[in-house]
């Protein structure tokens, strides 16, 4: 699973990456992760507000922090079971 943390570098942002990093592992799921800082390049994801996070290319949040139950949600199979 591909992971992308769109911001600035900011308390949130490290926030959100390290949230994402504890539930993946929680869940024993492999994630490479990578951050995006360029204003331009986040933009060009239709985010306007940070942190945003894309997962195998698609923006599946912005703005804020993310509650661990959405994250946990990013992880669970397509039938909606937790892997």
């Amino acid at each position: 699973m591909d992971i992308k943390i769109l911001g600035s570098g900011c308390a949130r942002c490290k926030a959100t990456a390290e949230l994402i990093e504890r539930v993946a592992q929680a869940k024993g799921v492999a994630v490479s992760m990578g951050k995006i800082e360029d204003v331009r390049a986040i933009a060009g994801y239709g985010v306007m507000s940070t942190p945003g996070v894309v997962i195998d290319g698609k923006v599946v949040h912005a703005g804020g922090v993310p509650g661990r139950e959405k994250v946990e949600q990013w992880f669970a199979d397509p039938a909606g079971q937790p892997l």
